[in-house]
Formats: structure tokens, C-alpha cells, sequence
């Protein structure tokens, strides 16, 4: 097409040819302005064949700089070890701050310290690493410390970049002495600087109130997450369990008093748990910037089809743990009621399998199988990336057991392209549980 164009004899220093040496062009084409007086026919004709020519010089330039652009950053990857094939993994921002995080995270509840070997959870980590997610999440209650020292060896092995990752932890429960439990000023502080001993960091980038506390004034809660923040224990902090009416409330306190105000809330979210991430959620989000960050996608296994014909012995519902000499206490949300089970080890999940409502689940699932089928994806694969695709939503965690288990989830990437507004309408109306804001009362 642009034979006739040849271009001028390489003048560059060293052998090297610029961007307008290689391309026949050398400076930015100049844009008829037009000329005072009459003019001919012909002379209107070349003028607007000299534009066009112009404009289209100035556009194969412009090309010609993106190409060597991305040759440059090429270069600099694969310095880096890293290639362009390699980083398909999305990044969202943390909410409406400035800190991005893979869409996809690897949590360390029931798996770390307990359910899997250190060596597999360094694997876990390292594959996870190594496909670009760069959020782990922990808490000083899980497996009563040993997931965040777990985490925190494995990070001491690999030697990371620190700043090429993101490690959260949560604090509520830390021991069994009464100072030990809930948001006072004395266990927010104290509860992190033991949890970042057990990392063998700093700091921690995000830290959590591991469920609200009514017994310790909103404004404590607040300043004392602002303290943390300002002596470099944590970079942001955000809640984990909190209503909507809490959130604002730490929000407005925040303001008023000039400290730091949460970020992100941590709620689970799947199938049959979206009332809170669907509705309330991004209200928070337009409103004060409010990020949010998902767990349990799989509703623990419920949605991969393993509990359709029972409850497996290598499953996590028939593992059982010796009995603690003081009870557990897990707090479960179901949309607006909350209740408080007594429990030991994962007894409650078995029991939930077994109810009622559980087994009216379990067929919806059956049918939530054939639609992943349908689309040449697993059910894993399809539930995780149906999260994904909700707004607002900065990240989901993963819980899983094995590098062949991780590699599944990660691939519910491809399959988020697929879910179309017309399959989503399909999903809503299998389900039967599309959350719907309530009618405003009509004013006489």
C-alpha cells in the first residue's frame, strides 16, 4: 500500500533506527488550515488528498510508538521472569482506594495449620503466587494462630518482594483470657502485633474487625485502628460480619473526628447468601467508596456437586477435630438473623447438609451442573466466576486444598466472558432468590 514511500536512510546513532527512520515519516505532519481567497477545483482536490495523506501518516506513527512500546515492556518483563501470556489475571482497586488486588485470593481458613500439610500449603501459595494473585488472607483465629505462622513461613522461604503482595488478618479472637477477645483498644493493638509476629512482618495491609463488637464503643473501634495505621502496623482497615448501619456508623465517626475510616467489608457470598453483597453492598460502595471482599464462593464445597450423594470421608464436613477444653463460638449470618452455634470441629456443617433447606439446595445445584456443562466448565468453576461478576466486589477468596483444586478455581476466569445478561437472568430465575430492594411505602 505504501510502496511508493520509501523510506529515508537510517541516520540514527549506533546502528538503531527511530520510530520515524523505520516508518519513512521525519516529523508530525502538518494539517491544512486552508487558504484565503478563491481556489481552483484541483487545488481544493490536493489539499484534501495532502490532509489525508497527513492524517494518515500522523496515525501509522502514533501506531508505530504503541508497537515499540510494547516491545519495550516485553523486554522488561521478560527480565522480570515474567511474560504478557502470564499475567492474565485481573486486577481490581480495594473499593475506591488506590491499592489493586487480584480478583481472585487465596484464604487460609480450615486449610492452613490444619486441614493440609506446611508443604502443600507452599505449594498452594507458591503456584497462586506464580499465576499472579497477590491477596492472602488469614486471621489470628484460624487454626488458633497456626495459619498465620504457616502463612508467614512460607513468605520467609519464598522472600517475595514485600511490596508485590497484599497480606490481611482479622482480629476479634485471640486467646481464651477475657482481654484477649473483641475490638477494645488494649486487643486491636495487642492482637496485631502478635498476629504480625506469627507473619514475621511489619506490617499487615489490611487488617479486619473480625465481626462488630457491642461492648466496645464505635469510636475505640476507630481510633484504635487509626493508631495502628499511624504507626505503620497496617496500611488500611476494614470489617469483616458488619451490618451496613455499622459500617456508616465507624464511617461518620471517622469524619468527625478526623481518623481513618474502614474500607472494605469481608462477606460471604454464593448461591444461596447474596442479600448482603447484592443490596446493601454497593450502596456503601457508591456512596462512601466502601470495597468489598467475598468468601466462601462454594458455600464450603456445597455448590462442586461432592455433597450430592452424601457426605465424603476425605470432605471437610466429616473431619473431626478432639474436643477444645473451652467451647467454640462461630457466628453465622443468614441475611438478617443471626445465630450462635456451639459447635465442635465442623459438626455444623454436617448437620447443615442434612437439613431441610439444604437438600431444596442441593437439587438446585443438580441443575446449576447441567448449565455448567452447558458452557464446558466445571460448577466450581461456574459459582466462583458468578461471584465475580457482581458490583463492587474487589476480590474473592479462594479456600482450597491442593494445587490441582487451585488451578481449577483460577480458571473460572475465562469462564466470567461467558455469563451473559440473558444466562444471569437464567441462573436468577433456576435459583429463585434474586434479591429485590423492598417497595417505598406510597405517601397519601
Amino acid at each position: 500500500m505504501f510502496a511508493s514511500r520509501a523510506p529515508a536512510p537510517p541516520t540514527g546513532k549506533g546502528g538503531k533506527f527511530s520510530v520515524e527512520e523505520l516508518y519513512g515519516f521525519t516529523k508530525k505532519p502538518k494539517v491544512t488550515r486552508g487558504h484565503c481567497g478563491k481556489a481552483d477545483k484541483a487545488d481544493g482536490r490536493k489539499d484534501a488528498k495532502e490532509k489525508e495523506e497527513s492524517v494518515l501518516a500522523f496515525h501509522i506513527l502514533e501506531a508505530a510508538k504503541r508497537v515499540m512500546e510494547r516491545r519495550r515492556l516485553e523486554i522488561y518483563m521478560r527480565e522480570c521472569d515474567v511474560t504478557m501470556e502470564d499475567s492474565c489475571m485481573p486486577y481490581r482497586y480495594l473499593g475506591k482506594t488506590g491499592l489493586k488486588v487480584s480478583c481472585l485470593g487465596l484464604g487460609t481458613w480450615v486449610t492452613f495449620g490444619s486441614q493440609i500439610s506446611d508443604e502443600m500449603a507452599e505449594s498452594v501459595m507458591t503456584l497462586a503466587y506464580d499465576n499472579g494473585v497477590n491477596l492472602f488472607d488469614t486471621a489470628e483465629v484460624y487454626a488458633s494462630g497456626r495459619a498465620e505462622t504457616t502463612l508467614g513461613n512460607i513468605l520467609e522461604k519464598k522472600d517475595w518482594r514485600r511490596s508485590s503482595y497484599v497480606v490481611t488478618t482479622k482480629i476479634y479472637w485471640g486467646g481464651q483470657a477475657e482481654t484477649e477477645r473483641g475490638l477494645s483498644r488494649k486487643h486491636i493493638i495487642e492482637g496485631l502485633r502478635g498476629s504480625l509476629a506469627r507473619l514475621k512482618l511489619d506490617y499487615v495491609d489490611i487488617v479486619f474487625a473480625n465481626r462488630s463488637d457491642v461492648n466496645s464503643p464505635m469510636e475505640e473501634v476507630v481510633r484504635a485502628m487509626t493508631f495502628v495505621i499511624n504507626q505503620g502496623m497496617a496500611m488500611y482497615w476494614g470489617t469483616s460480619r458488619w451490618n451496613a448501619v455499622e459500617i456508616m456508623e465507624a464511617y461518620s465517626i471517622a469524619r468527625q473526628f478526623n481518623l481513618v475510616p474502614p474500607v472494605c467489608e469481608q462477606a460471604e457470598y454464593h448461591y444461596f447468601q447474596r442479600d448482603k453483597v447484592e443490596l446493601h453492598l454497593p450502596e456503601l460502595y457508591h456512596k462512601i467508596g466502601i470495597g468489598t471482599m467475598t468468601w466462601s464462593p462454594l458455600a464450603c464445597g456445597m455448590l462442586t456437586g461432592k455433597y450430592n450423594s452424601g457426605v465424603p470421608q476425605s470432605s471437610r464436613a466429616a473431619i473431626k477435630v478432639q474436643r477444645p477444653k473451652t467451647t467454640i463460638i462461630i457466628i453465622c449470618c443468614h441475611g438478617d438473623q443471626r445465630c450462635i452455634m456451639h459447635v465442635q470441629g465442623h459438626g455444623w456443617l454436617k448437620e447443615r447438609l442434612y437439613s431441610d433447606e439444604a437438600k431444596q439446595q442441593l437439587s438446585k445445584v443438580k441443575e446449576l451442573h447441567l448449565l455448567a456443562d452447558r458452557l464446558g466448565c466445571t460448577p466450581a468453576q461456574l459459582a466462583i466466576a458468578w461471584c465475580l461478576r457482581s458490583e463492587g466486589i474487589s476480590s474473592v477468596l479462594l479456600g482450597v486444598s491442593n494445587t490441582e483444586q487451585l488451578m481449577e478455581n483460577l480458571s473460572s476466569i475465562q469462564v466470567l466472558s461467558q455469563l451473559s445478561p440473558a444466562l444471569i437472568a437464567e441462573m436468577d430465575t433456576l435459583l429463585g432468590n434474586k434479591p429485590r430492594k423492598p417497595k417505598k411505602e406510597e405517601k397519601n
